[in-house]
């Protein structure tokens, strides 16, 4: 046996031992996980074993309800629901004030817009955001995918590709840190990835055949939460399972250290080993190599690498819930059907005990005993209801989610609109911890995006950008145009600031006369701002020609620098006016200004001119008027 052989088996089974390892050591996440899924699916009646596994539990009596009335899943609905609006927009802020930097922040910026659109971040969102309210966590792995983009030629009888960046959502089951006292990807040495993967697909990216073997995994949330969070009690049990003709991809990434710099890679699966070598991804900062991942909690658990939901702290309160109701149920059961009380040997206790007393029956017994009699059954305690209101009143104590939010209905008694407005704010104010986990997870997607770009991105490859006019750009770029990786939001939260909140502001500033001129008009620029606010932009044919002026005056300013602009008769001169007036107290025009020399008395000129032609044809409709008179 070659030393190569030796290094490569001894390399595999202590990445196996780690793997091992660490499995171990996160055992009672994985079972919670469990049972947090199969609370949300509607199989309420399970319980977590000591091995990580979990199981139904028996019924104790066979008349016992053991019926699901699940308040999880339509809490969970409702937080994903409000989640679904916080999908910040994102640009890219220069490195320093030099011209160089300022054009390749705006070319990062597209790049990062069409990149998104293309892999449809808003999807990957959405799923991930069902792991973290679910499981506590999600991590994203953001890659590149040589096997993705524009077909660029054929190398033998294989197709080669430009390449492209890939955002996977991973599952906390995958996902094994070093030590679970890490609260951050940041503070953890190395990240450990195992999920089975088909023997076939093992072949096809690593070129090595392995064997299939009997693996024990976690099911996949495709097949497990495919059917939605209806809470349904048939749902399949979600707990381990054996995968079919697949084998158990481990892939081990070693943050760089002083005696490494590269860092390590490490693919194990079927005991052999896959690939070793440094970190394929130069993600980090200063284009260091660095782990490829990101993630995203729902709520953060102090001193610990997955954080918690409240999928969790919900399932105390749902056990009790179904407990109550079908107790509550059994009693009204006893009302409703009776519980009967008959002599030894004074009736058929077989044939009663199959048809019961129903209506018209002839009862027989035996002559000189007591006939059958009815037990007194009660009424329903109302301690019953009583504990059935506190259950579900802490159901929105624990999970901030009222019932505004989860019944999309007034509480009862509740007339005023200021207190409406203030339970729905802090609804929102609950759910802000998440949407901030959310908008820190899409920045460093964003950041890991453009730096995968920067390094592979060797030859030029043409983008799709749609601008905020409409107009679609083609932009051109290599790596070399990427110069800056620092993201920053362009919106605020859009859970403290939503679309009816800025709606409803712009309504009373409408109101209070602060948006109109000196004269107490509104102009026509102002009126199509207002319009596209409330989301009116396109909804009648004026506003779709003032808006086609309003880009072709911005079109004006962009090319300003470069030819002469003249001014047609078609042009609304109000609407040209006011955008080259405000294109030119911007810092931008500032700069051009010093690069090209009378360009500012250029724009004057033709801002005088819309003037002048405003003026004539204000003349020429008066002159016109007066004539019909």
């Amino acid at each position: 046996m070659s030393d190569k052989t030796l290094w490569e088996e001894e390399k595999a089974a202590e990445v196996q031992s780690d793997f091992a390892r660490r499995a171990e050591m996160r055992r009672a996440f994985e079972a919670q996980w469990q049972l947090n899924c199969n609370f949300v699916l509607g199989n309420q009646y399970v319980y977590a074993r000591g091995d990580g596994r979990v199981e139904a539990e028996d019924r104790d009596y066979y008349w016992q309800e053991r019926e699901c009335f699940n308040h999880i899943a339509p809490l969970v609905e409702t937080r994903l629901a409000k989640l679904q609006r916080v999908r910040p927009k994102m640009s890219v802020r220069p490195a320093s004030g030099d011209e160089d930097d300022r054009l390749s922040a705006k070319a990062a910026a597209k790049i990062l817009a069409s990149a998104c659109a293309k892999l449809e971040i808003d999807d990957v969102l959405s799923r991930g955001a069902v792991w973290s309210e679910i499981c506590g966590s999600v991590f994203y792995k953001v890659v590149w995918n040589g096997a993705a983009g524009k077909k660029v030629g054929k190398r033998g009888n294989k197709s080669v590709f430009e390449g492209d960046v890939s955002v996977q959502v991973c599952p906390p089951f995958e996902i094994y840190p070093d030590a679970l006292g890490h609260e951050r990807i940041a503070d953890c040495e190395s990240i450990l990835q195992a999920r089975a993967v088909p023997i076939e697909e093992i072949e096809r990216q690593y070129g090595v055949t392995v064997a299939p073997e009997n693996t024990d995994v976690v099911a996949d949330a495709n097949k497990c939460l495919s059917g939605g969070l209806d809470g349904r009690s048939t749902s399949p049990l979600f707990g381990r399972s054996r995968a079919e003709n697949c084998c158990v991809l481990i892939e081990r990434y070693t943050r760089p250290t002083a005696d490494n710099e590269e860092g390590e890679y490490v693919a194990v699966a079927g005991g052999k080993l896959l690939a070793a070598g440094g970190l394929p991804y130069r993600c980090g900062p200063d284009r260091m190599p660095d782990l490829p991942f990101v993630k995203q909690d729902c709520i953060v658990r102090a001193g610990c690498f997955y954080g918690t939901g409240v999928v969790e702290r919900c399932i105390p309160i749902q056990r009790a819930f179904n407990a109550v109701k079908n107790r509550k149920h059994e009693f009204m059961n006893r009302i409703a059907m009776g519980v009967l009380a008959v002599e030894d040997g004074s009736v058929d206790t077989d044939n009663l005990e199959t048809e019961g007393l129903s209506p018209g029956k002839i009862l027989v017994y035996r002559q000189g005993s007591n006939p059958p009699v009815l037990l007194d059954p009660g009424r329903v305690p109302a301690d019953f209801h009583n504990e059935e209101d506190r259950l579900l009143n802490e159901f929105i104590t624990v999970t901030g989610v009222s019932e505004i939010m989860r019944s999309s209905s007034v509480p009862s008694g509740m007339t005023s609109g200021v207190a409406l407005q203030l339970l729905v704010e802090q609804d929102d104010t609950r759910l802000s911890l998440t949407a901030e986990q959310v908008r820190s997870a899409v920045r460093s997607m964003a950041k890991i995006i453009l730096r995968l770009y920067k390094q592979f991105a060797a030859r030029p490859r043409l983008v799709r950008f749609v601008g905020e006019d409409g107009d679609v750009e083609l932009v051109r770029f290599t790596a070399s145009d990427i110069g800056c990786d620092d993201v920053v939001f362009e919106t605020e939260n859009e859970l403290t600031s939503t679309p009816a909140q800025r709606q409803s502001m712009l309504f009373d500033l409408l109101h209070l006369g602060l948006l109109s001129d000196e004269n107490g008009k509104l102009s026509g620029a102002m009126r199509n701002r207002i319009l596209d606010a409330v989301g009116y932009g396109g909804w009648e044919d004026a506003r779709e020609t003032s808006a086609l002026q309003t880009a072709n005056a911005r079109r004006e300013n962009m090319r300003c620098h470069a030819s002469d602009l003249a001014v047609r008769e078609i042009d609304d001169d109000e609407l040209h006016e006011a955008e080259h007036v405000r294109f030119m107290l911007t810092s931008e025009f500032n700069r051009l200004c010093d690069e090209q020399k009378g360009l500012h008395e250029k724009m004057l000129a033709h801002v005088r001119a819309h003037k002048k032609q405003k003026r004539l044809k204000e003349e020429a409709t008066s002159a016109h008027a007066q004539g019909e008179q």
